[in-house]
């Protein structure tokens, strides 16, 4: 490989969420953290480049972005995705989860109903409840080890409550399903005909695996486009959530004054400089690390299903299509949530995110980053069976 995924890269006493604060969110300080979506691997070369000039310019006033910019984007979506975008469709933001919450209170009222479908990122839910609205589940259906949606009980859920907003995770996280097309214009149609606006998260729309393809949500059908909101970001795919940048398309004008205008309310109007920068110089330059990263990621999933299936036979995983985050089935240990999450933490000695905190739906459940050298996985999956086999010997 041109690039060295295997590389160790200390990132404890860098300010990491993942690495530097395990005490502080109730952690014994030598866990070994799968957790947060963020990569253990150094970003493409073409983003250091661009931020190593920028930071030579040694200005960082307020910016805007300028034509080529907007050329990085809509080349990014026709390549990957033969999805073309369009100049005044984009909002731009710090984050994903920021849009969200502005979506919610500028579509919806407080007391409102907002639908979503756990087990799913748990921001959504935290963010619904933070808004004083309230969260209305249609939940995902586990059969045959594969997560699939209940569309009688998405449309009958809408119809009781009145739902008005819809947040659709795609490609889905943690259950790492990539929508088919059948799927997702059942959704879609649906949605259209009760007039629900759907905000579609697509932040992990880059990592799907051989023989899955992501759709762009309002691509699907232009009808659609009517009424969504499109998030995407580089932030996952790049590995630089922390420059804080997304890129919101709203195609309904309607939809887009009133999103924007939220935005306003909270004070926010240009984004972080070396966001924009990075962002561009990603899209214009780093295919070639993604392609990689992509081909490495395949072979860490590949170590961890034959070391679940040769060492941890009780453990299932749940075959993902998309994102490099692993949704472990663990009920076959026989245990609680909450003993599940003692083994994990104290015993394994392992910083992952307990399904129980992705809904109701999530109990029994982990998920487990495994965008990191091979060697850590690894390592995280010996502490991991040492700590099943001593919990069995028991």
């Amino acid at each position: 490989m041109k690039y060295n995924f295997d590389e160790i890269i200390d990132r404890r006493n860098s300010n990491s969420l993942k690495f530097d604060f395990a005490v502080e969110h109730g952690m014994p300080a030598d866990v070994l953290p799968l957790w947060v979506a963020d990569m253990d691997f150094r970003v493409a070369p073409c983003i250091t480049g661009a931020l190593e000039a920028s930071v030579r310019h040694g200005i960082y006033g307020y910016s805007e972005p300028q034509p080529p910019y907007f050329d990085a984007l809509e080349g990014w979506f026709l390549r990957r995705f033969g999805w073309k975008p369009q100049p005044d469709w984009l909002v731009k933001t710090p984050g994903v989860v920021y849009a969200v919450a502005a979506a919610i209170r500028s579509l919806t009222q407080p007391g409102d109903p907002v639908l979503i479908q756990q087990p799913v990122y748990y921001p959504f839910a935290q963010t619904i409840l933070a808004n004083g609205r309230r969260p209305v589940n249609n939940a995902l259906v586990l059969e045959n080890g594969v997560y699939k949606i209940d569309f009688a009980d998405f449309e009958a859920k809408i119809i009781e409550h009145g739902i008005r907003l819809f947040i659709l995770c795609s490609p889905h996280n943690p259950a790492g399903r990539v929508w088919r097309r059948e799927e997702l214009e059942t959704l879609g149609d649906i949605c259209l005909k009760h007039q629900v606006t759907i905000v579609s998260d697509e932040i992990h729309g880059d990592f799907v695996y051989p023989g899955y393809r992501h759709l762009v949500f309002p691509s699907v059908k232009p009808a659609y486009l009517e009424n969504t909101i499109l998030c995407t970001s580089p932030s996952k795919t790049f590995n630089i959530a922390g420059l804080q940048i997304s890129n919101i398309f709203i195609a309904n004008e309607a939809i887009r004054k009133a999103f924007a205008k939220e935005i306003l309310r909270t004070g926010y109007s240009e984004l972080n400089t070396l966001g924009l920068v990075a962002c561009q110089a990603a899209y214009e330059g780093g295919e070639d690390w993604l392609e990689q990263l992509l081909s490495y990621l395949g072979e860490n999933l590949a170590f961890l299903r034959r070391f679940l299936k040769e060492k941890l036979p009780q453990i299932t995983l749940v075959e993902p299509q998309g994102t490099y985050l692993a949704w472990l089935d663990c009920r076959g240990l026989g245990l609680t949530a909450e003993a599940l999450d003692d083994l994990v933490i104290h015993q394994a000695k392992l910083w992952l995110d307990s399904g129980i905190i992705f809904g109701p739906d999530g109990a029994g459940f982990q998920r487990v980053n495994i965008a990191c050298p091979r060697s850590v996985l690894e390592k995280a999956l010996l502490q991991l069976a040492a700590a099943v086999e001593q919990c069995i010997q028991k």
